[in-house]
């Protein structure tokens, strides 16, 4: 039996189980749709970053293995195979949400004549689409022109009508920006794949040739980005990054299966790819832009019923003032199920109050035209002292972090770059402002970014307090990250790469005394990824003592659960339902079982990965206040555990086994948090929801 599981395989099983919810008909359609879209966008991802890490690692150090014991080509030999399987079963998914669309008379449409709405295909193609075609023959004084990443790409071989030469050329078709062509009738609603009506409409752009034959291929690119440690300057080091890795080596080529010799030949030869990087699908390319049919029709029955965030009871009590109701008491703000626009509204009462003095923030990523960009712009125009600590190294944001950071620093705000060699990805926003005579701070520590779109699908936590300690912490985290500044002085905040993962191992070297003294000894904990193998031999460690211990992880986890002597008192569960879990927890018992009142309880920023401890900046801090610890404890944690609709149970060979709920009482966490209210945004009607803690 292993001890880990290998990283890279155990992503692929997480996105196998995203991709099977296309395939369960408790989900509606549309929604089936989509989670095939998003389950092809993680695999584009997964192949430009970790992929072509694995392949970069075969040229510099073939012989070292990942702790599981694997080389680097081992390990992609197994991506391989595992790849190819869960593309095959993307296929058969679409295939069977097709038929079932088409009842629901929405029909995505790949007839190459497409005569069903010839006029209006013809009126578009002539006015948007013809003059921005780029047709380019490949020859020996044209080479293959540039494919960017994710483009996809059509090629035709063509014959003179006259001379009979014969021709090869190549189209992007992303150069214009859409998929389909949607177009409604009484009879239902078409999506007319691009590439299909300019293949229908190649007469026009070749009129004096005869079209032979077509064909789609698709590529992806290396598109992670290898920070110099000694460059001089990083901003201008990212400006130069950020251009090369559009131009990074292809790894995967994605064509289709009817593809002849010699297009396959002119290719792979231009593109300079293998045949173990060649993926086939059966017909459409690019799943991941499925996600435009989906944002492109609603309909009460074939998507889920449309959701409304609530806003805290409890700061509509103090008439909105979100600094009134934090100095009353704590507040936990649970998203996507509580709003986004708690935050928002802090960050923007801070820019308008003339008390407020100053306002820190980190920022690792955050949303186009955000509102906290121009919270924290509309501040510092107002007078106040603004910090904004920016990391550049955010996965594929880099330009858009660059752009908005410049923008910050046009209006007044101080910015500061994260480090060369760590990355900060904690989430704490701090307001300091003057009551009389003194200085209030009041606190946001996050488990999720400041990112309003990802806070409508990402289950994250938003703590707000005036906790004095927690201000003092935050206010030395600060300086650490833009002074280099090292502090031990933390009263009550942990952080890496400094103290947090000692802290972690405390609490779980405390819980293994109990155990050994006979005493109730559990941990419970929650986050997406599962990696760090010293993390997880402690675990073993615990598991050995008789610890009990439960591990929500949504994603990657290469800890072997429920094995003999090694992890038998270890479970893992993965719960992937309509909103995508992110929040990051960890309880303790002390003494007794979870969960109880005198629980230890912590939210992170920080996933359990080797690079979250030892090279980025994150957080751990402590739940204190009553109320959130009973609403993180009770509420969020004992549901998300006992959720047997989105849940599935990691087993010792490395499968996952989906929870049947035959027999026994449907419990969806994501419904249950929908519906109920949480227990430190009610306010004044707090009461009324106790028995909730009660019940559990």
């Amino acid at each position: 039996m292993k001890k880990y599981f290998n990283r890279e395989i155990s992503w692929l099983r997480f996105n196998e189980r995203v991709n099977d919810i296309s395939l369960d008909l408790s989900v509606p359609i549309l929604e089936r749709l989509n989670f095939i879209s998003i389950a092809a966008s993680n695999l584009d991802e997964f192949f430009s970053v970790r992929v072509a890490g694995l392949i970069e690692q075969t040229k510099l150090d073939p012989n070292k293995k990942s702790y599981d014991g694997l080389t680097a080509n081992e390990q992609l030999l197994q991506v391989d195979e595992f790849t190819r399987n869960l593309i095959s079963r993307q296929n058969q998914s679409f295939e069977k949400i097709e038929k079932e669309l088409k009842k629901e008379k929405i029909y995505i449409v790949r007839d190459k004549f497409l005569k069903k709405h010839t006029n209006k295909v013809n009126n578009f193609f002539d006015s948007e689409i013809y003059s921005i075609l780029t047709p380019i023959t490949v020859d020996a004084t044209h080479p293959l022109p540039f494919i960017p990443n994710l483009c996809l790409c059509l090629i035709a071989k063509i014959k003179h009508k006259k001379t009979n030469q014969q021709f090869t050329s190549v189209i992007r078709i992303s150069d214009l920006k859409q998929r389909f062509l949607k177009i409604t009738d009484p009879n239902g609603i078409y999506f007319y794949p691009i590439e299909q009506i300019v293949i229908s409409q190649l007469k026009k752009i070749f009129p004096d040739f005869q079209i032979q034959d077509t064909n789609l291929f698709r590529v992806i690119r290396d598109s992670d980005l290898d920070v110099l440690e000694e460059a001089d300057d990083l901003i201008r080091e990212f400006k130069k990054l950020v251009r090369e890795r559009k131009r990074g080596e292809v790894i995967r080529l994605d064509v289709q299966k009817k593809l002849n010799y010699d297009f396959k030949k002119l290719i792979t030869s231009e593109l300079s790819v293998s045949d173990n990087e060649i993926f086939e699908y059966e017909d459409l390319l690019g799943f991941d832009q499925l996600s435009e049919v989906y944002s492109n029709v609603r309909n009460k029955k074939l998507n889920y019923k449309k959701f409304k965030p609530r806003f805290p009871e409890r700061i509509n009590d103090f008439g909105g003032d979100c600094f009134a109701a934090i100095k009353k008491k704590d507040l936990l703000v649970h998203h996507p199920f509580e709003s986004f626009d708690v935050v928002v509204s802090f960050l923007q009462q801070a820019a308008r109050d003339p008390n407020v003095i100053a306002i820190k923030q980190t920022l690792y990523r955050t949303s186009d035209q955000s509102p906290i960009i121009d919270a924290l712009t509309r501040a510092a125009e107002n007078g106040k002292s603004v910090t904004a600590v920016v990391e550049l190294k955010a996965r594929f944001d880099e330009e858009k972090n660059l752009q908005w950071a410049e923008s910050l620093e046009r209006a007044g705000v101080q910015v500061v770059y994260g480090f060369m060699n760590l990355k900060i990805h904690a989430k704490v926003s701090m307001v300091i402002r003057r009551e009389k005579n003194k200085l209030a701070h009041y606190t946001h520590f996050g488990t999720g970014n400041y990112h309003p779109q990802t806070a409508k699908i990402y289950t994250d936590l938003s703590f707000f307090t005036c906790d004095s300690d927690l201000a003092s912490d935050a206010s030395r985290l600060f300086h650490y990250m833009s002074s280099y500044n090292i502090s031990k002085d933390y009263k009550r905040i942990s952080y890496s790469p400094i103290n947090l993962r000692e802290k972690i191992y405390s609490h779980i070297d405390y819980e293994i005394e109990l155990a050994r003294q006979g005493k109730p000894a559990t941990i419970w904990v929650k986050m997406n990824n599962l990696v760090d193998q010293k993390m997880i031999d402690r675990l073993y460690k615990a598991s050995q003592a008789g610890v009990k211990i439960t591990c929500l992880i949504r994603g990657i986890c290469c800890l072997v659960p429920g094995v003999k002597d090694m992890s038998e008192n270890i479970k893992v569960i993965s719960v992937v339902g309509r909103f995508l879990e992110h929040s990051r927890i960890v309880c303790f018992g002390k003494g007794k079982t979870l969960p109880n009142k005198n629980a230890k309880i912590y939210i992170s920023s920080a996933d359990w990965m080797s690079r979250n401890f030892d090279r980025r900046v994150e957080t751990l801090v402590p739940i204190d206040n009553k109320t959130v610890h009973e609403q993180i404890l009770f509420q969020i944690m004992n549901t998300t555990i006992n959720d047997n609709s989105n849940a599935w149970i990691l087993q010792s060979d490395g499968t996952y086994n989906k929870i049947s709920t035959s027999g026994s009482k449907t419990l969806n966490s994501h419904k249950y948090f929908m519906i109920n209210p949480s227990l430190s945004g009610r306010g004044s009607a707090l009461k009324k929801v106790q028995k909730i803690i009660e019940k559990s």
